[in-house]
């Protein structure tokens, strides 16, 4: 369905993604422990990756807002104003990583919760670039991409949980969950040492569960 960026503005901005149907069905919320020992562990590899392999950020529904906008039109806290271009002024944001609140959108990046290279390194090398780039402009799963601090999406890099986590600590059950979803959510790999700290963290967190969507 296309909508305009007039039309965005006007809507509930929890709907926004509500609009497009869906012919997939959603797993039964399944426990955050038991979710993590349901990923396959495999070895990982970086060899031939490129960040261009995953097309980003596109324009999917034509309506003049390509992904990043439409990321921020959803998390807005307090809704921009969008201009010509889908050019966006005003607005507030919260960047959960580091407990700060931002109002210009310049301040934003936009995080792969599982970035680009980690996808890379845990299966998606084998996929074609039409499905990588499903995955860099996932707008179907709401925790795929996340309106961050540019500091902190800097600082996680290409990291896993294993090497990084929020900065904020009170995060890390909701963090790690959206993780798992993720890699859930594509039939992504985890390598023993990620592994191990996502369960870490899940011991801590006994009423968290990944819902999701498998990925067409």
């Amino acid at each position: 369905m296309l909508r305009s960026p007039a039309v965005l503005a006007a809507l509930p901005f929890a709907a926004v993604f509500l609009l497009a149907p869906s012919t997939a069905h959603a797993q039964a919320p399944t426990p955050l422990t038991e979710a993590i020992e349901a990923l396959t562990v495999a070895e990982e590899s970086r060899e031939g990756y490129d960040r261009s392999l995953f097309p980003h950020w596109t324009d999917a529904d034509r309506n003049g807002c390509n992904t990043r906008a439409e990321v921020l039109l959803e998390e807005a806290v307090t809704a921009p104003e969008v201009g010509e271009r889908c050019r966006l002024s005003g607005g507030e944001w919260y960047s959960y990583y580091d407990d700060r609140s931002f109002t210009e959108a310049r301040a934003l990046d936009i995080d792969h919760m599982v970035p680009l290279a980690e996808a890379w390194d845990s299966g998606a090398s084998q996929w074609s670039t039409q499905r990588r780039q499903a995955y860099a402009n996932d707008l179907d799963e709401p925790v795929a991409l996340v309106a961050v601090s540019a500091s902190s999406n800097r600082s996680k890099a290409d990291k896993d949980p294993s090497q990084w986590l929020p900065p904020a600590a009170d995060t890390h059950c909701r963090y790690v969950t959206e993780w798992t979803t993720v890699k859930t959510r594509w039939g992504l790999t985890v390598d023993e040492a990620e592994r191990e700290a996502l369960n870490t963290v899940a011991q801590d967190c006994p009423d968290a569960v990944v819902e999701t969507t498998p990925a067409p």
